[in-house]
């Protein structure tokens, strides 16, 4: 359907990953979709975020491996990083996913507006004076930008963002990374692969503080190995520009030159001047609030994505997205379990975790069980020279409730570990499935063996 005055089932605001998702199952299921985007469709994760920064991270990886290639029995040398060319790789990654994904939109006949679009009524989007009616619902879907902190601002040159980022033309000799999050920490170990002088600082008591302490700790380890330097619990006080680039200051007076400083401390809800408040839903500091299934407090309108409160995630987004689309078909679909979201951080080594910390899980189930394996028993992880382990989390007789890794390649397990966590497995249930060998994913099944009470490769 592409006359708007006749109306549509769904109109969703915003084309990023929730809210293709959701377009893209709601024309599955035969309902007419208008979806109102005023960037490119794909949002952040596919052209400024998700994407991008993975393929910058696995240049990074090249580089490393080039350096490293002697311990292997490769003779390679590393003539330098060209920013161009790795540009120009990224560049193409996103191109060819962009095209896969419009060409999808459109073979599904979902209608696509090109603009910006504003919530004129519970049932009506406005984009440049042509209204866009929902006879079914509309999904707020506008994503989230790169938040910064009061008296700091970006200029796109010395301060920069991770949109900037993504556009240098050059490898900068060195960088302050102001946040020690997911977006800081993987920024910081591509720069240093491609070899950049990083310094971290964080506010909070150590790097990539949601995830377990464990793991905290071993990325904390790894980092200082690679000469990746960092401050926790200095909150930033002050930037000023030098001649060379930027001065940042710290609680307590330390400070720390470098070429430019990249702001990543976290992202906040695109919904600001979007008419949200004025049709009467409920918000909270910039927040959409919505019941389990995604509601609004207007009926009709659903919200999904970076602007619900909850991991910013372009999974999470996804998967919201087709709840929703299956809601408004009258489908009745599960409610998310927001614990059986998996969380990764691609930095090197990467961290990968399902479920609860263990310091959650004793909040939640008080007595818990906990183990873990070394990846020093697993052979694969020898042949890559990685080190790590995978941790376990069970509520005391009960399944497992938390699994946590840390090393080169674990992203690659979530997919196991996920499984594990939201089918309420018990430790002797996986126990006794078969792991192919040698493989990582053998590390999952000796840690629920040893969680068992069976360990077969384990020392102690």
């Amino acid at each position: 359907m592409s006359d708007p005055t006749a109306g549509y089932d769904v109109v969703i605001l915003g084309g990023g990953s929730g809210g293709y998702a959701c377009a893209l199952r709601a024309a599955e299921l035969g309902l007419s979709v208008a979806m109102i985007e005023k960037d490119k469709v794909g949002g952040t994760c596919l052209h400024r975020g998700c994407i991008p920064t993975k393929a910058l991270l696995h240049a990074g990886e090249v580089a490393d491996a080039t350096r490293e290639a002697e311990q292997f029995g490769v003779r390679a040398s590393l003539g330098g990083v060209d920013m161009k060319g790795v540009n120009a790789y990224k560049d193409a990654v996103v191109a060819r996913l962009y095209k896969g994904l419009t060409g999808l939109v459109k073979s599904r006949h979902i209608t696509v507006v090109e603009g910006s679009g504003r919530l004129v009524a519970p049932d009506a989007v406005e984009v440049d004076g042509q209204r866009y009616t929902a006879r079914r619902a509309v999904v707020l879907a506008t994503g989230s930008y790169s938040k910064t902190l009061p008296g700091l601002d970006v200029d796109g040159e010395r301060v920069i963002t991770s949109e900037h980022a993504l556009e240098l033309d050059h490898v900068p000799a060195s960088a302050v990374v102001l946040g020690g999050g997911v977006i800081g920490c993987e920024f910081a170990s591509a720069w240093k692969s491609f070899g950049v002088d990083v310094t971290i600082v964080e506010a909070l008591p150590r790097l990539l503080a949601v995830e377990d302490e464990q793991c905290s700790k071993a990325v904390e380890r790894a980092f200082r190995r690679r000469g990746i330097a960092f401050k926790v619990g200095k909150p930033f006080e002050k930037v000023e520009r030098t001649d060379a680039g930027v001065r940042v200051t710290v609680q307590g007076g330390d400070s720390f030159e470098a070429e430019l400083l990249l702001v990543a401390v976290g992202r906040g809800p695109t919904t600001a001047d979007l008419g949200y408040e004025e049709q009467g839903i409920t918000m909270d500091r910039g927040w959409v609030i919505t019941d389990e299934r995604l509601r609004t407090s207007v009926p009709n309108v659903y919200a999904v994505g970076d602007i619900v409160p909850g991991l910013q995630l372009a999974h999470r987004g996804f998967q919201q997205g087709i709840f929703i689309a299956e809601e408004i078909a009258g489908q009745q679909p599960p409610v998310i379990d927001e614990n059986g979201i998996p969380r990764v951080t691609y930095c090197d080594p990467e961290v990968a975790s399902m479920g609860l910390t263990e310091a959650r899980a004793r909040e939640v189930h008080g007595d818990v069980e906990t183990i873990t394996y070394d990846l020093a028993g697993n052979g694969k992880s020898q042949i890559l020279k990685t080190s790590g382990f995978v941790k376990l989390v069970r509520a005391k007789d009960g399944p497992v409730v938390g699994i946590h890794m840390v090393g080169a390649r674990v992203s690659e397990l979530i997919g196991e570990a996920q499984l594990i966590y939201n089918w309420e497995a018990y430790p002797s249930d996986v126990a006794q499935l078969v792991h192919m060998h040698p493989t990582q994913s053998e590390a999952l099944g000796e840690a629920h063996l040893a969680l068992a009470g069976k360990p077969l490769h384990v020392h102690g």
